[in-house]
C-alpha cells in the first residue's frame, strides 16, 4: 500500500491514499487571471497550476478547507463533477449545493466521516481553525482544518493533519490530544494579508506549529501563488532550521512526495530543515 500527495499549487493536492483518492481545495485558474476575495477585493495568480480537471483520476472525495476562491474557483465550480462528495463546512455546503452540488457532506469542529474500500477506511475530522484575529475572522468565510487517518483492518497506517487557512493559536494542540502523534502536516503557510491583517501563518507562525506538533513530516503549500501571499517559503524552511525543527519537507508544483506510512521509511521525503 502507498500513500502520496501531489502538488497542484496554492493549497491544491492530489491525494492517492491507499485504494481512495482526494483532491483538497481545487484552485485551477491560470498564471495572470484573477480571483474574488470579497468585499471588492481581487488578486492575481502569479503561477500555472499543475493540476488541471481534465487530467484529474476518478475521485473519492474533495476536501474543502472553506470557500474563498483560491480553494475554490470558477473552473473547480464548472469542470468539477456535481455528484463528487465534498467534505467541507457547514457554510461552505449551503453555497456549493446552490451551485448544484448533490453530495456536500458538511461537518461541524471535531465531527468524522468515513470512507471504506474492503478492509481500507478513510476517515476525515473537522478540525478547528480561525481565518485571522478577532473580529476579522468574523468577516471571512469559516475554516476547518482536516485530520485524515488511514487504516487498514484495525491498524492507522496514516495521520495526516491539513491545516486549513488558519492562524498560529495556541489551542491547535487539540489536535496531537485527541489524535496522537502525527505522521505528517500540511500546513497552509503564506503569511496571508489583507487590508495589512494577517489571515494565514507565516514562517514563524508555521514554525510555532511544528514545534507544537512535532509531526514527523510537514509538508508547506500555499505560499507563492498570488500577491497577498507575503511569507515566502524560503523564510519558513530557515526560521525552522534556525529553530531545530526537523521533517520540513518542500514540495514543488508538480511534485509527488511519498507520505510517511507506519512501518516503512519514505525513501522520496528529505529533511530539509534538519540538513
Amino acid at each position: 500500500m502507498d500513500a502520496t500527495l501531489t502538488f497542484g499549487g496554492t493549497a491544491t493536492t492530489l491525494l492517492r491514499l491507499g485504494s481512495f483518492t482526494v483532491l483538497t481545495d481545487p484552485n485551477f485558474i491560470r498564471r495572470g487571471q484573477r480571483i474574488h476575495l470579497g468585499y471588492g477585493l481581487t488578486t492575481k495568480r502569479r503561477t500555472e497550476p499543475a493540476l488541471r480537471p481534465q487530467d484529474l483520476p476518478p475521485l473519492d472525495a474533495v476536501l474543502l478547507s472553506h470557500l474563498h476562491a483560491d480553494h475554490f474557483d470558477r473552473v473547480a465550480r464548472e469542470r468539477l463533477t456535481r455528484d463528487a462528495p465534498i467534505v467541507t463546512t457547514r457554510h461552505a455546503a449551503k453555497r456549493l449545493e446552490r451551485w448544484g452540488f448533490t453530495e456536500t457532506v458538511p461537518l461541524r469542529t471535531w465531527e468524522t466521516v468515513t470512507l471504506t474500500h474492503g478492509a481500507e477506511r478513510l476517515s476525515v475530522t473537522s478540525a478547528p481553525g480561525t481565518h485571522g484575529p478577532g473580529i476579522v475572522a468574523s468577516l471571512l468565510p469559516p475554516v476547518m482544518g482536516s485530520v485524515v487517518e488511514l487504516a487498514s483492518g484495525g491498524d492507522v497506517l496514516l495521520r495526516l493533519y491539513i491545516t486549513g487557512d488558519t492562524v498560529f493559536r495556541p489551542w491547535l494542540r487539540e489536535v496531537h490530544e485527541r489524535f496522537g502523534p502525527l505522521d505528517a502536516v500540511v500546513a497552509h503557510l503564506g503569511g496571508t494579508r489583507i487590508l495589512g491583517l494577517l489571515v494565514t501563518m507565516d514562517a514563524e507562525q508555521g514554525a510555532d506549529l511544528v514545534a507544537l506538533l512535532r509531526p514527523g513530516m510537514t509538508i508547506p503549500v500555499h505560499y507563492d501563488d498570488y500577491p497577498v501571499f507575503r511569507s515566502p517559503l524560503a523564510d519558513f524552511v530557515d526560521t525552522a532550521r534556525n529553530r531545530g525543527l526537523t521533517g520540513i519537507r518542500p514540495v514543488l508544483r508538480g511534485e509527488t512526495v511519498a507520505l510517511p506510512l507506519r512501518g516503512r521509511v519514505s525513501g522520496s521525503a528529505r529533511n530539509v530543515a534538519g540538513a
